[in-house]
C-alpha cells in the first residue's frame, strides 16, 4: 500500500459493510483545518434519536508516507491524541503499516490507552473489527446508563413516596395528638359535669327525703296534739260547732 491506498482501503472495507452495519454512521475525512491540525477520518454513529453513540478519529500511516518514513507508531500518538480533542472524538485510533516487523502491532488491536485514553493501534485488517467491536461497546454502555438512569429515576419515586409517607405520619401524628388532648380534656369535662350531676342529684334526694319528712309531719298533725298542754286553746277548740275532739 502506497500513497493514500491505505485510506481508500480503510474507506473500501467500511462502504462493503456500512449498508448492513451501519446505516446511520459517517465515516468521512477530516477536512476541518481551522483548529491548524486534522486527522485523517472521522466515524460517527447515532441512535434512532439522533443522540451520538460512538465517535472516532482515525490517523492512516505507512512506510511511503513522507511524515511517516522511518518513524515509530507512538512518534504520532500525541498529535493523534490532540486532533481526537479538537474534534471531540471519544476514540483515537492509528492504522498502522510502520514497524513492519514488530511484534506487538502484528499481534492485533494493541491498546495504548496508559499513553493517552481510549487509543488504539491497529494493523489495517483490525480496522472495521475494531469499528464494530467499539460501536457494540458503547451501545451496551448506553443500554447500561439507560437502565441506570431507570433505576434512579425509580429510586426518586421511591424516595418521594417515603417522603410524603413520612409526611403523612408526621401529620397523622400531630392530627392524632391534638385530637387525643382534645379527647382527654373532653372527657375530664364530662367527668366533672358527671360529679357536678351527681352533687346536684344528692341535693334533690336530701331535698325530697326533707319534703317526705314535712309531709309526714303534715299528715301526723291534729287539734288533740296542737292543743296538748294548753287549756285555753282545747276550750275554744271545743267550742267550735261540729268540732269532735281526737
Amino acid at each position: 500500500m502506497v500513497g493514500e491506498t491505505l485510506e481508500q482501503h480503510c474507506e473500501i472495507e467500511f462502504n462493503r459493510i456500512r449498508a448492513a452495519a451501519f446505516q446511520r454512521a459517517h465515516f468521512e475525512k477530516d477536512n476541518d483545518t481551522r483548529t491548524g491540525s486534522k486527522g485523517d477520518y472521522i466515524f460517527r454513529d447515532s441512535d434512532e434519536s439522533g443522540a451520538e453513540i460512538v465517535s472516532i478519529m482515525f490517523e492512516m500511516k505507512n512506510e511511503s508516507d513522507e511524515t511517516a518514513t522511518k518513524k515509530r507508531n507512538e512518534d504520532f500518538l500525541k498529535e493523534l491524541d490532540k486532533d481526537r480533542t479538537e474534534k471531540a472524538c471519544e476514540y483515537a485510533v492509528l492504522v498502522s503499516l510502520l514497524e513492519p516487523e514488530s511484534e506487538l502491532y502484528n499481534s492485533g488491536i494493541v491498546d495504548v490507552s496508559h499513553r493517552y485514553p481510549k487509543m488504539y493501534v491497529v494493523r489495517p485488517q483490525f480496522f472495521v473489527p475494531l469499528i464494530t467491536l467499539l460501536r457494540n461497546a458503547a451501545l451496551n454502555a448506553m443500554k447500561y446508563k439507560s437502565e441506570l438512569a431507570l433505576v434512579r429515576s425509580q429510586n426518586v419515586d421511591i424516595t418521594k413516596f417515603e417522603t410524603q409517607l413520612d409526611e403523612f405520619k408526621t401529620a397523622f401524628g400531630r392530627n392524632w395528638r391534638l385530637a387525643s388532648e382534645g379527647f382527654e380534656e373532653a372527657v375530664k369535662r364530662i367527668d366533672e359535669a358527671i360529679k357536678d350531676l351527681e352533687k346536684t342529684k344528692e341535693a334533690l334526694h336530701k331535698s325530697a327525703n326533707n319534703l317526705r319528712l314535712a309531709n309526714d309531719k303534715a299528715d301526723d298533725l291534729t287539734i288533740k296534739k296542737l292543743t296538748r298542754g294548753n287549756p285555753t286553746m282545747a276550750a275554744k277548740f271545743a267550742e267550735l260547732p261540729g268540732n269532735t275532739s281526737d
